[in-house]
């Protein structure tokens, strides 16, 4: 699971180098999603294969985090904040996995799919207040990524060596303020979709970069390379704790 884990981390980090470079390079704008297929058009099956198992473990222990709080983020408020955000990165990778098992079946990936799920939740009774509140919280993890930027926060989960590192402080710091700006961009777009009530008018990371103008496109195309460049040092360097498989079943046998 550890090894997984740390795979998914190096998975995730390519596929942020991928859409930077992408922008920087040929001014192609894509989201995860989209850099996966791209790279599965590259690399083949084994490499979606490899990436897939990568964001399975990856997928799998942040939602075991969220559970089971293996980072041991607190019981106070924060520490509720950072595990529902533990399970909404879960949520996002395990998807990412599901598309990956697609792409390697051979089925092309779908469209946009922040357009897509605003016209889900568009559909249901009271659509436009879910698209609109979807809106806010994504703009509430984009506030959490800028405020790790400032803060640095995210440098206690390192090899505390690498961790004063300058190169792991600064690839970090601008990474996340890259992704903050990139989600309150697209939140706002959510929020007006909702307004609206135009599933159109949604836009996930690849239309938000796409929407930038230059110079902005550039700078924010670095911060996400920046992020990559984290999730490899996170990938090598990050301390796992173990998810306490034999506590939960002494648990669960005494029952």
């Amino acid at each position: 699971m550890t090894t997984l884990t740390r795979l998914g981390f190096a998975v995730r980090g390519a596929l942020y180098i991928v859409i930077a470079l992408l922008i920087l390079r040929t001014g192609r704008a894509e989201d995860p999603a989209g850099a996966l297929a791209y790279l599965g058009e590259g690399g083949g099956r084994l490499l979606l294969v490899l990436m897939a198992a990568g964001l399975l473990g990856y997928g799998i222990w942040r939602l075991a985090d969220a559970v089971l709080d293996i980072e041991r983020h607190g019981s106070d408020r924060k520490g509720a904040l950072e595990r529902v955000g533990a399970a909404a990165s879960g949520a996002v990778h395990l998807f990412l996995t599901w598309q990956a098992a697609r792409l390697i079946q051979g089925v092309a990936r779908a469209g946009d799919g922040a357009e897509q799920g605003a016209r889900t939740a568009l559909a249901l009774p009271g659509g436009g207040a879910l698209v609109i509140l979807g809106g806010a919280l994504l703009a509430a993890v984009g506030a959490v990524q800028l405020a790790k930027a400032v803060k640095g926060s995210f440098l206690r989960y390192l090899d505390p060596a690498v961790a004063s590192k300058p190169w792991a402080r600064w690839s970090g710091r601008a990474g996340y303020a890259a992704r903050g700006a990139v989600f309150l961009i697209s939140a706002w777009f959510l929020v007006r979709a909702g307004i609206e009530a135009r599933a159109s008018a949604a836009a996930g990371m690849g239309e938000v970069l796409a929407w930038l103008e230059q110079p902005f496109d550039v700078v924010v195309a670095l911060g996400l390379f920046a992020f990559g460049l984290f999730g490899l040092i996170e990938a090598r360097f990050r301390r796992l704790h173990d998810v306490p498989v034999d506590g939960l079943m002494r648990r669960a046998t005494a029952r």
